[in-house]
This record gives structure tokens, sequence and C-alpha cells, in this order.
């Protein structure tokens, strides 16, 4: 397996989304110089959050859980441009419905609540403890903090960890305020872990495809499916940061490309998409992460949306029955006793959004492990008032959880 040199918007659902019950399927507006579609039948309009100002038609619910400023789901910045999105896909909202949960089931849903210990240094010939991170979404203060808790970089941001494993799990930008500011703190931790002993790597997102594509493509038309779609307007929609694409560079462009798609560590399959649609690029890990990366290398704008549709879709882990044996199946195939990804937040696998007599935001303690204890959920939401996930495996009491 390798890795790119140096070593992230949740939110759009595939096929197999597209069957959730209620899913609403917002039209943006269409991106210049994008081929005009029939204009779709508009959606209900998404509530934005007394605070920050209400986006342009989008009308304020009073008691509904604020979101981060940066973070209005559904919808898309003012003067963004309109097109008709591609069927069975929709932008993350607070109300989406959630199926199947532990807690439909009658069961109580397992959160790990772990502080995770400073590093203890590897004895001579062993590997340091192995730490993820789940997504960060732009982030920067809150991954500062997050890794200064768990002893892994100092108050100027360097490294501390010594032997220490870091991964990252992907979703880097979107909707948070710096996300070229992650890109670069990962970058720079990459190389301080490696002079230490240790590393610090990263897994490739669906927004970091979203952003690659939205870099090179721009308004070009794409194959969606279910007519015209851009990469642009669906970056805008999914929380793009117009700071992010000014301070975008080709040595980000590359350093994104190259990233893997799937890791094994100790044992644990790290996948940033709660999907199988890594079984479409390989049969092994190294196949895949040479597939997905060879795609992003011919810089095809088709190819790359296929990329980025198949990797935005979600939940696969989650159902009773159908989660697990989907779980058993990666494991199968690319080796691991569990699952380890970002992508879904926590709130969302638990049912714990929309709530509007909730005015505390989404209950995130720590990891979520669920479909018979095979798969270990790390986004905590940080974009919608959760938590930035650092955490150490394998989980302390892993042995007890699962229990759905």
């Amino acid at each position: 397996m390798t890795q790119g040199a140096g070593q992230g918007p949740d939110v759009w659902h595939g096929a197999a989304d597209a069957a959730v019950p209620g899913a609403r399927v917002p039209v943006p507006p269409a991106a210049p110089g994008a081929p005009g579609a029939p204009a779709a039948p508009a959606p209900p309009a998404v509530p934005a959050a007394p605070a920050p100002p209400a986006v342009p038609g989008v009308p304020a619910a009073p008691a509904a859980p604020a979101p981060r400023p940066e973070h209005v789901p559904g919808a898309a910045p003012a003067g963004s441009p309109a097109e008709e999105l591609p069927g069975g896909y929709t932008p993350t909202q607070r109300d989406m419905p959630v199926v199947g949960t532990a807690a439909a089931a009658g069961h109580e849903p397992t959160v790990i609540d772990m502080p995770s210990p400073a590093p203890v240094p590897a004895a001579e010939g062993e590997a340091g403890p192995l730490y993820v991170v789940g997504d960060v979404h732009g982030y920067l203060d809150e991954l500062r903090t997050a890794l200064r808790s768990a002893g892994l970089i100092d108050t100027e941001d360097h490294w501390t960890g010594g032997t220490t494993r870091l991964w990252f799990l992907g979703d880097f930008t979107d909707r948070g305020p710096d996300g070229i500011g992650v890109i670069e703190l990962v970058m720079q931790l990459s190389a301080e872990a490696a002079a230490a002993g240790g590393y610090c790597k990263a897994l490739l997102g669906n927004h970091e495809l979203l952003l690659v594509g939205a870099k090179r493509f721009g308004d070009t038309p794409v194959k969606s499916g279910a007519g015209t779609a851009s990469f642009q307007a669906a970056w805008l929609l999914n929380g793009g940061q117009r700071a992010d694409m000014e301070r975008l560079e080709e040595h980000h462009i590359q350093w994104m490309s190259r990233l893997d798609a799937m890791a094994l560590a100790d044992r644990h399959l790290l996948l940033h998409s709660d999907a199988t649609c890594y079984l479409e690029y390989g049969d092994t890990i190294e196949d895949v992460n040479d597939a997905v990366r060879e795609a992003l290398q011919r810089h095809d704008a088709d190819e790359t949306w296929d990329l980025f549709r198949k990797f935005t879709k979600r939940f696969a882990f989650r159902d009773e029955g159908a989660g697990p044996q989907a779980a058993r199946e990666l494991l199968d195939a690319f080796g691991g006793e569990r699952i380890v990804h970002g992508h879904s937040p926590i709130p969302y696998l638990l049912g714990e959004v929309g709530s509007e007599e909730d005015e505390s935001g989404p209950h995130v303690t720590g990891p979520h492990v669920y479909a018979d204890g095979l798969a270990v959920a790390m986004d905590g939401g940080v974009t919608m008032e959760g938590k930035l996930l650092v955490t150490r495996l394998p989980l302390a009491g892993q042995q007890v959880a699962g229990r759905m």
C-alpha cells in the first residue's frame, strides 16, 4: 500500500440512500455556462437557524438547534449557480430520517466515552499507539484542541506524539472556516511524525473528491444519471468555502489526489465512507488504492464524478441484519476485525438530529460502535455542534460494545 507524499461534506447520498423515506432533494441554482436542464419542482424550504444571518430565501426556524455558522444544511450560498441535482442525492439535512437504528429496535445505542490518554512511548521494535481522527471539515481550531488534548501536538502545533501512528479518515474541508489550514497542518505533521519515528497519514474522503473536482472541472457538465450536474454547484451546495478555493494550490491538489482510499492498521479496516463501494475497485487494499489514484490522475470529469457519487453513499452498516452482513463482506474481502469510518455523523446514526425541542445539540461523547460490534463511527458531527473525535484504538470496553 502506498501513501501520498506528506501524509478530507456529508452529503450527497447515492442510490443506496435514495430509498430513505422522506429524504428531500433540493434544487440548487444553474452553474454559469452549464447546459440548461428543465427546472425541477422546488422542494420545501429548509429552515435556517436564527444565527448566523439567514440565507436568502430560507425561512428561519425559531426553536431549531443552531448549526455552525458556516454550515446551513441544504442551503446553497447566496449567488451560487443554479443547477438541477442528480436524482438520489441530497445534502445532509438535520431532519434526515433515520431508519433501522438500535433505538427503533428498542435497544440502547452504544457510545464509547473514552478520553484519549497521552501517547506512551513504544518499546524498541514495537509500533507506537494508533490514533484515528474523524471528519474535520475545516474546523482547524477544534482540531488543534483535540490533538493537544491527546498529547499529539504542542501549543505551537508541532508533533509531540513520538512513535504514535495517526490516521485521518478524510473530509478536511468544506463547511468550516479553514479547510486549507487543516490540510496544511496534516501535511506538516506528516513530516514531523515521520522524523520522530511515528507517522501521520490520511484517507481520501468524498469532500476531497468534491474539492478536487470543483477546482479541475468547475462548471463542466458531468453525467449525473439524472439531468445536468457540475462539481462547482455540488461543492457550493455541500458547504464549499470560497476562501478555501482562493487559497487552494496545485500542491494541495496533488496531495489529495494521492491519498489512499483505505488502510489496515492493527486489524482495524480504516475507511472514510460507511459504504461498500470499495469492493468495486479491487480485491485487495492495494488494488483499491491504486485504482482510485489512477482514476484521479486521468483528469476525467465523468470518472471523477463517478468516484464522488460512490463515495458519498452511506449507512451500509446501519440497518439490523443487512448492516452487519455488509460489514463482514468488507472485512472478509480486505481483512481486519472491525471497520472504523467517518462520513456519516454519529447524530444521524443515532437519530439525535431534527428535534426542535432539543436545543442542546447532538449528544456525542465518543465513537459509536454498532453493526454487531463490527463498525465504529468516528464522525462526531463537528459541523453541527457535535464533537471532533481524536481516539486511540482499540477502544476501551470494546468487548461489551455493539449491542445493536
